[in-house]
């Protein structure tokens, strides 16, 4: 009796391996036109490039894409609710602010709501990515520092990782930029696509190890 019960155990643990081998990452990106694929067909921008590079390697991962052309800060805050609560996502990366800092929004504003952004998501049980935005210097040395330096202030102060931004070897170069110099063309999706494929792979290590 004894033998056939630890015989169970291990064709039961057998049975459940592949299960948890297989658990997927699902990574639910709250972002804007950057990610949304503003003025691309769907199927060129990078997070559906990426997504069909992860299902060729058969890699368990999800990528869900809520990213909206426009949106700000404020606006991602009235959704991020339902959003988390119909994704159920294991992690969550925030590429955002570029729309608040076009605008010249409040600098503090700026960080109360990353701050919010990451706590929500912390609090439904995802491990949380800020990217770092950078913007152009249009209104000023001190603003563009200040903006850019929020990101690492709330990263700081909520523990969440801080991912670089994926537009600094982009914007620099004309021939991977729409005619309206903000958006990367079709040409710079797969750059785009293989720079947020190693960096996520980082962050997904980094937060397997701090779990």
């Amino acid at each position: 009796m004894t033998r056939f019960f630890l015989k169970f155990l291990v064709l039961f643990a057998l049975a459940l391996h592949p299960i948890s081998s297989f658990a997927k990452d699902r990574i639910m990106i709250i972002g804007d036109s950057l990610s949304a694929g503003y003025g691309l067909k769907q199927a060129q921008a990078w997070v559906n490039l990426l997504q069909n590079k992860y299902d060729t390697q058969q890699k368990p991962i999800e990528l869900i894409n809520t990213a909206i052309s426009g949106q700000t800060t404020d606006n991602a805050l009235l959704k991020v609710d339902a959003w988390l609560k119909a994704h159920k996502p294991s992690h969550v990366l925030i590429e955002l602010g570029g729309n608040d800092g076009i605008r010249g929004f409040p600098v503090k504003l700026l960080r109360k709501h990353l701050t919010q952004l990451v706590t929500k998501s912390q609090q439904a049980g995802a491990h949380v990515a800020l990217m770092e935005i950078h913007i152009p210097p249009n209104l000023g040395p001190r603003y563009t520092q200040m903006f850019t330096q929020s990101y690492e202030k709330v990263a700081n102060k909520t523990d969440a990782y801080l991912m670089p931004y994926f537009m600094l070897p982009i914007a620099v170069n004309p021939a991977l930029m729409q005619d309206d110099n903000l958006h990367p063309n079709a040409k710079a999706q797969p750059l785009i696509r293989d720079f947020m494929e190693k960096e996520i792979a980082t962050w997904l290590s980094s937060s397997k190890h701090n779990k």
